[in-house]
């Protein structure tokens, strides 16, 4: 099989970085594999230290049959140091399983990876295989299913589906109609379209919605695990947008994955229980209903379309 180099994603957490990679290191192909680690710089003053005790530890990283370390002489930001390494890595080598810094892996996540992108590698309609999969209730739900999401938390790709990526916020704020911004919510389960408007007024800056958007205009799929081969141990408010929370919080797989998806389609029964996880969640943290949301977005985007505010 041809094992596709793994990106690591550091910035100014050490605890979290280690748990990351010793986690890994557990997988059986982890010594098989290139490790490929992107260390930004600090943004402030305040991150020096940290992320110089963070690139202490990388360079004494051992176990993986390669390890290459790119120390950004500057602060990229997390946004443009994902893209611009995952675009060197990817179309250099056709393939590639992406991790940060916060997240800790099943002994499994590997051989799940790298299988999954050998199943769908001739398949143009998978473009993303995600590793982490919401807490949903999983009864009847086969080993691997499609969705229409992506998740950031630990995925794979290929260079034919990269491609197509891109981050333009103006060009999707202009062309996505109202029911394209509804299904593109999950059917009104959860906000993703504030992350675009945030973009496109230069609230934040962000890359993972984008990838989604690329991928819901492709008409692309998304492979997902029924139990999760990855957790986000970032949710400490020490992440970048995260916060804190216990929501997204899940138990690793145990076992390896044996059952690959062949029908490319979207599993309405995981579909449906994520979009009732997403409901759950925005009405417990919120308070409001992800349709009133919805729904003011929708009139933001009126709004902010008159006045043209653009980016």
């Amino acid at each position: 099989m041809n094992l596709a180099p793994i990106v690591l994603f550091v910035y100014n957490r050490p605890g979290h970085t280690r748990q990351t990679v010793e986690a890994l290191l557990k997988n059986k192909l982890a010594e098989e594999s290139s490790l490929i680690i992107f260390s930004d710089a600090p943004k402030n003053p305040e991150a020096v230290e940290a992320v110089c005790e963070v690139r202490e530890y990388i360079r004494t990283i051992r176990g993986f049959k390669t390890v290459t370390i790119i120390e950004r002489d500057r602060n990229w930001g997390l946004a443009n140091s994902v893209i611009d390494g995952v675009t060197s890595v990817v179309n250099k080598y056709g393939r590639i399983i992406v991790l940060e810094d916060d997240l800790v892996t099943s002994p499994y996540f590997l051989s799940y990876m790298n299988a999954a992108l050998e199943t769908y590698r001739d398949e143009g309609k998978v473009m993303h295989i995600s590793g982490y999969m919401f807490p949903i209730d999983n009864a009847n739900i086969p080993e691997t299913f499609f969705l229409r999401t992506t998740s950031c938390w630990g995925w794979a790709t290929w260079d034919r589906a990269w491609l197509h990526f891109t981050k333009n916020p103006e060009k999707i704020f202009k062309e996505y109609t109202v029911q394209t911004i509804q299904r593109f919510n999950m059917d009104g389960a959860n906000n993703f379209w504030a992350q675009v408007e945030q973009n496109l007024k230069g609230e934040i800056n962000t890359w993972a919605v984008f990838w989604y958007a690329t991928v819901f205009q492709q008409g692309g799929l998304c492979l997902h695990p029924a139990i999760s081969m990855v957790n986000n141990i970032g949710h400490d408010d020490t992440g970048t947008h995260c916060g804190t929370s216990e929501a997204f919080s899940v138990q690793l797989a145990n076992k390896p994955i044996t059952y690959f998806e062949h029908d490319l389609i979207e599993s309405i029964n995981a579909h449906t229980r994520t979009k009732k996880f997403f409901r759950t969640i925005n009405t417990s943290i919120t308070g409001t209903s992800i349709l009133r949301r919805t729904i003011a977005a929708i009139k933001r985007r009126v709004t902010l379309s008159k006045l043209r505010v653009f980016r």
